[in-house]
């Protein structure tokens, strides 16, 4: 089991008047290689709770357990935490500094007390990974677009070889296209590398289409957490607490309250045309 959060709890401002809960009595279990969606509505508490994964905040209240290890144990090291659960920002210029991207992504794994062979050797294949050619390796990553410094950012955590990966926002401000590229990559690094993914996104899209697994958090804790096609069913409560299903989910509704036979189950496109197909075969209108 990677990592364990056991009644966790966390408040804001303690003993202020501004006060306020974001996490309540949260429990969960993130096992090796799964990878895992986390849905929300902004405020619900999906970004503070991926934060105390890797130590950034210390909850109030309750533990979290990396392979076993309470975190919060006293001479625990964070240090070699972060290194094993990356967190990459919705915001990739907040983790870029580095005068040109190559230094960019050795800062992690030179910071691990590496040689400088092994930095440089996984800093090449992180980017390589990430699919950002050689010639941008002595670019400024400022001088990068959008998506570019998403790659970069994530280079920057697969350097430090984390066996969990966590994404807080990775397409926001995208195009499709490089949307696209992204979350194929991360979901090549997935199978490739047999890491854990914890993708945090709006897009019910790229949630039903890459992950296996959507926790939903609603007003600091977990409404559901189930597969795709479970979560999904539910789409009328989703909708009372802000968030929605993918477009193909209203789709097969709508065409089965139109006598359709048709799979309402389905969440992606794939999954959506072979269930029409196979309507429109039994009932005839293909012949």
């Amino acid at each position: 089991m990677a990592i364990k959060v056991e009644n966790l709890s966390y408040v804001y401002s303690t003993g202020t008047a501004f006060e306020k809960q974001a996490l309540k009595n949260i429990n969960l279990e993130l096992p090796d290689g799964q990878f895992v969606g986390l849905i929300g509505h902004t405020g619900s508490g999906k970004s503070t709770l991926i934060q105390h994964l890797n130590g950034l905040i210390k909850a109030t209240s309750g533990a979290v357990y990396y392979n076993g290890e309470n975190i919060y144990a006293e001479g625990y090291s964070m240090k070699n935490l972060r290194s094993k659960v990356g967190l990459v920002f919705q915001y990739p210029e907040h983790q870029l500094f580095e005068a040109d991207v190559f230094t960019d992504v050795c800062f992690g794994p030179k910071n691990l007390g590496l040689a400088r062979e092994e930095v440089e050797e996984r800093a090449r294949e992180a980017l390589r990974l990430v699919g950002l050619k050689e010639k941008h390796y002595k670019q400024s990553p400022f001088e990068l677009s959008g998506g570019q410094k998403r790659r970069v950012a994530i280079a920057g955590i697969l350097a430090m070889e984390p066996d969990v990966l966590i994404l807080d926002e990775p397409t926001a401000g995208l195009d499709p296209r490089g949307r696209d590229d992204i979350l194929d990559q991360v979901a090549r690094l997935h199978r490739e590398k047999k890491i854990t993914v914890i993708l945090v996104s709006h897009s019910m899209e790229d949630i039903a289409r890459y992950v296996e697994r959507i926790i939903v958090m609603n007003r600091g804790q977990v409404l559901f957490d189930d597969t795709p096609r479970e979560v999904f069913s539910h789409y009328q409560e989703l909708e009372k607490v802000g968030l929605a299903a993918p477009r193909v989910t209203y789709l097969m509704h709508s065409l089965k309250e139109r006598g359709w036979k048709v799979e309402t189950s389905a969440t992606t496109v794939p999954e959506a045309a072979s269930s029409i197909l196979k309507a429109l075969k039994t009932s005839g209108i293909s012949e």
